[in-house]
């Protein structure tokens, strides 16, 4: 990036349905243990999800839980996390210097759709509607939340970003953080989609929801047989600091953000485009100042469904060509689809690559689509490299928004 301010990752927080650290995160991407399973939801019955199973009471009350939200309380469970692993004397900080930005989906559906479903038990009685349902369903109810719970008062907002949410939660703290607005930033992404059952009937009768007798291998990116997303909740919050102040504390370095792009298709409302996707690599790959080349983990978004994984498959070969040298690999595979986190999920899973020279695979994949068939595709056992110095991330999302990351391996 042409701006002399570096800015590096030095804490993350974060709650999947296959681990709630990295660490356990980590393990399991390696191990190839998936987090789908089967749950009940309203007028579907039982569907195939990604649901968290985190302790919601380490950081908040029971009166807490019940005025919240599931994404806020995600959130909140998130932003201790990334602090504390931070290891930052947060005490300390001036709280006015301090933003949260998360990206989201969507926000506010689970609220309304429950409210809905309560009150046809009271003949649509509207004094049966809570009163908490607005700030509930404000856009900025995650980012707010955190900020209530952990006493922050420097700016907040969520960024509505479909699917390409988790990767601008990070980028915006990133230019926030260039620009000197703030001193540190959570970003990253939240969602709690399971929890409406709007989302699963919409992707059911637009076919593309996975469907598989075992629901662990229902999310099957690059498969021949994929049959659509699985719906999952989770959220990942990233501290984010320049490079000066994290020397300056002696911090963990996760990584440094060298490259990142966002664009639009201008296309369709759900089809993707492979020329926009491809755009938008090579403006991250020229922001960091770096060639397709020199890239060693591609870390995909693709989501399971016929369409979407082979039109980023001919964006990727577009930019890297046949010859690459990049592993190329997806988290989906293991936890679903967790929308307005996924990207900044699915980078932070690949970071510990830095040191360990692990890739971890895409699994569930027994009949490969040769369509999507790419060079060093990583598939059902992790490989071990010789280094990784550069992990670049991709992450869409509907009306065609896309985004991407650049992250280096910290040298100095």
């Amino acid at each position: 990036m042409k701006n002399s301010t570096r800015i590096v990752i030095t804490g993350i927080g974060l709650a999947s349905p296959n681990g709630n650290n990295l660490l356990e995160f980590r393990q399991n991407l390696l191990a190839g243990k998936s987090g789908v399973s089967k749950i009940e939801t309203h007028y579907m019955g039982e569907v195939i999800a990604g649901i968290c199973r985190f302790d919601p009471l380490k950081y908040q009350k029971k009166k807490e839980l019940r005025r919240g939200t599931r994404a806020g309380s995600i959130a909140i469970y998130c932003a201790h996390e990334a602090i504390l692993d931070s290891r930052l004397d947060f005490a300390s900080i001036d709280k006015s210097r301090v933003g949260v930005y998360l990206g989201i989906t969507e926000h506010g559906n689970v609220e309304t759709e429950n409210e809905i479903y309560n009150i046809k038990q009271y003949n649509y009685d509207v004094a049966t509607w809570s009163h908490h349902h607005n700030p509930r369903t404000v856009a900025n109810n995650p980012a707010g939340e955190v900020t209530m719970n952990v006493g922050i008062t420097g700016p907040h907002y969520t960024l509505g970003a479909a699917c390409a949410a988790g990767n601008i939660g990070i980028i915006q703290g990133l230019q926030m953080l260039l620009l000197g607005e703030v001193d540190l930033a959570l970003g990253g992404g939240v969602s709690e989609s399971p929890h409406t059952f709007g989302v699963f009937a919409s992707f059911k009768n637009e076919g593309a929801l996975a469907s598989h007798p075992d629901p662990e291998k229902a999310c099957r990116p690059f498969d021949r047989d994929r049959n659509g997303i699985v719906v999952s909740e989770g959220g990942c919050i990233c501290v984010l600091e320049r490079l000066s102040d994290a020397l300056a504390r002696n911090a963990k370095i996760y990584g440094e953000i060298v490259g990142y792009a966002v664009n639009s298709d201008a296309f369709d409302f759900i089809l993707p485009n492979n020329q926009r996707q491809a755009e938008c690599m090579h403006l991250a790959l020229k922001k960091a100042g770096i060639s397709p080349r020199e890239i060693d983990i591609i870390n995909t978004h693709a989501t399971a469904t016929r369409e979407g994984d082979k039109v980023e498959c001919k964006a990727i070969r577009e930019v890297f060509g046949d010859t690459t040298n990049a592993y190329i690999n997806n988290t989906k595979s293991y936890i679903g689809h967790t929308m307005g986190a996924a990207g900044a999920l699915e980078l932070v899973g690949n970071l510990p690559s830095f040191e360990d020279h692990m890739v971890h695979p895409t699994i569930n994949v027994d009949n490969l689509d040769p369509e999507c068939a790419l060079k060093n595709l990583v598939l059902n056992k992790p490989v071990k490299v010789d280094k990784v110095d550069y992990i670049l991330n991709t992450s869409f999302g509907m009306l065609g928004i896309n985004s991407v990351l650049i992250v280096k391996r910290y040298t100095g």
